[in-house]
């Protein structure tokens, strides 16, 4: 089963083509990643799967069943409701405590009851091994800490897919590694997933198909 099916397709800002023929396809439980340097398109690549860009010229587009060609408004939030997203700076709200940012996220997507929504806070934290205490803010967290939370928070209702913007781009190489495997643990156990990120040396021990974005093409970077 196809998560992301893109054929012949061009991604264009302003009426200018910042990507061009991209070929992709992502099934049900892999994982691949996407490299590039900042400003080579790879946010425009992720902003097309949202539903945030329309394809200039496009073949095939396809995210989670929902035709991306011909999206209409209504149906992008229930697009974005079956993707997780994971932002390199954790976009965590700083006025509430962590326990409330997720039933911020939680009540923001339909769900009512106070026990569901307490049991499901509780089943990502002990998913993602988040073990401080849930009524912390934000900046009392360290880095690593708030990306977990991030992470928890991406998987509330349960995605089929997880997109992670620079994931690691804020943290140190170890704590960086510790959040690569927490990816790996989430993938393994079916979620489909996108990596996007500048660091190569971070994915070469990882497996999965590697893309590239660069002058404005997007093209498959093949391991040696």
């Amino acid at each position: 089963m196809n998560i992301v099916e893109i054929k012949n397709t061009n991604i264009s800002i302003n009426t200018k083509d910042v990507l061009e023929s991209i070929n992709f396809d992502l099934k049900k439980g892999e994982m691949k990643f996407l490299i590039g340097k900042t400003g080579s398109g790879k946010t425009t690549f992720i902003n097309s799967i949202f539903g945030n860009l329309i394809p200039s010229k496009s073949e095939i587009f396809r995210v989670l069943d929902y035709d991306i060609n011909n999206l209409n408004n209504k149906e992008i939030p229930f697009l974005r409701r079956k993707i997780g997203f994971v932002f390199q700076d954790f976009k965590l709200l700083k006025d509430r405590s962590i326990f409330d940012n997720m039933k911020f996220v939680l009540e923001a997507t339909g769900w009512k009851e106070k026990n569901k929504i307490k049991d499901q806070i509780d089943k990502v934290f002990d998913l993602v091994g988040f073990t401080s205490s849930l009524q912390k803010f934000p900046d009392e967290l360290s880095g690593g800490e708030q990306q977990r939370v991030a992470i928890a928070r991406s998987m509330l209702n349960e995605p089929e897919l997880i997109i992670a913007d620079e994931p690691t781009g804020n943290l140190d190489p170890e704590t960086s590694s510790e959040i690569i495997s927490l990816f790996q643990k989430l993938n393994k156990m079916g979620t489909s997933m996108i990596i996007a990120t500048h660091d190569y040396n971070l994915i070469l021990k990882l497996e999965g198909q590697v893309y590239k974005c660069e002058g404005g093409k997007f093209f498959e970077v093949k391991r040696k």
